[in-house]
């Protein structure tokens, strides 16, 4: 079953629009995130907090609360407590000691995704990963690009991906997930901006609309050539030997064992990362 550390392609759902929780969860992703925050209009708050649910699917389900600080900040996480979550999204994560609150509070009722959207948190980032409680680093690419003033570019947001990544390896967490591809007109961007991020090490990305979720995860699926490759090289014993020509050893199986993770989530092939 997928699970907060697994999960590829969720999708963002306002958490006001109960109408649309069943069609996000029929939509091909393999996570539903309910929005309490940027989604939901300053009057609603309120009433999409009522309207959570976590009983429409099967699906995990992430709520992404409003930040700490906020009036609403609160009276979220205590809403939380009759939910089944497979993690909570805390917005604006920028202070471990904030950060850290909020998963005391949560008394590990659920994990917690902290979205790194700002230079203080990118910072932070590496203290953040290693709070207990936190499970995954998400990188809210739009709103850090604002935080910094530049733009929203592949080349230019490359170091802020990379760290995130360092982050979460050094904290032995999951791999972070990538933020939105903000054009909804063609699919493609999407796949483009998911192979882009997992090249760097990233193993999900944010999505905003179904016509996203197929791309996204074509991108962080291998192909039948990898996996088939994949399974010749783990397959291939120890020490030095060769396989289909290249020389095959310890590190090369490890690739091999962790692409068998990437193609079935739920068989856990690939070690976990250690601070060894």
């Amino acid at each position: 079953m997928v699970s907060a550390e697994t999960i590829r392609t969720p999708l963002f759902v306002p958490a006001n629009r109960p109408d649309r929780f069943e069609k996000a969860a029929a939509s091909g992703t393999d996570a539903v995130i309910l929005d309490l925050e940027d989604a939901v209009a300053l009057d609603q708050k309120d009433k999409a907090r009522a309207m959570l649910r976590s009983d429409f699917c099967d699906l995990p389900i992430v709520v992404r609360i409003n930040g700490s600080g906020t009036p609403w900040h609160e009276a979220d996480l205590a809403a939380l407590r009759t939910l089944n979550l497979a993690a909570v999204m805390l917005p604006k994560s920028e202070h471990p000691d904030a950060v850290a609150a909020v998963c005391q509070t949560l008394e590990g009722h659920a994990p917690v995704m902290a979205l790194i959207e700002s230079g203080l948190g990118l910072a932070h980032a590496r203290e953040i990963a290693t709070i207990p409680g936190v499970c995954r680093l998400v990188f809210g690419s739009v709103d850090y690009c604002a935080d910094l003033g530049c733009e929203h570019l592949r080349e230019g947001l490359v170091p802020a991906r990379c760290e995130l990544v360092l982050a979460s390896r050094l904290a032995a967490i999951a791999p972070p997930i990538d933020g939105v591809t903000v054009r909804l007109d063609d699919p493609t961007e999407s796949f483009e901006d998911a192979t882009h991020a997992k090249a760097l090490g990233m193993t999900g990305k944010l999505c905003i609309h179904p016509r996203q979720i197929a791309e996204v995860r074509r991108a962080f699926h291998p192909s039948q050539a990898e996996i088939d490759w994949a399974h010749r090289v783990a397959a291939s014993g120890d020490g030095a030997v060769s396989v289909d020509g290249a020389m095959i050893d310890e590190p090369v199986r490890k690739r091999a064992r962790h692409i068998l993770a990437q193609a079935d989530p739920t068989q856990n092939t690939a070690p976990r990362p250690t601070n060894e």
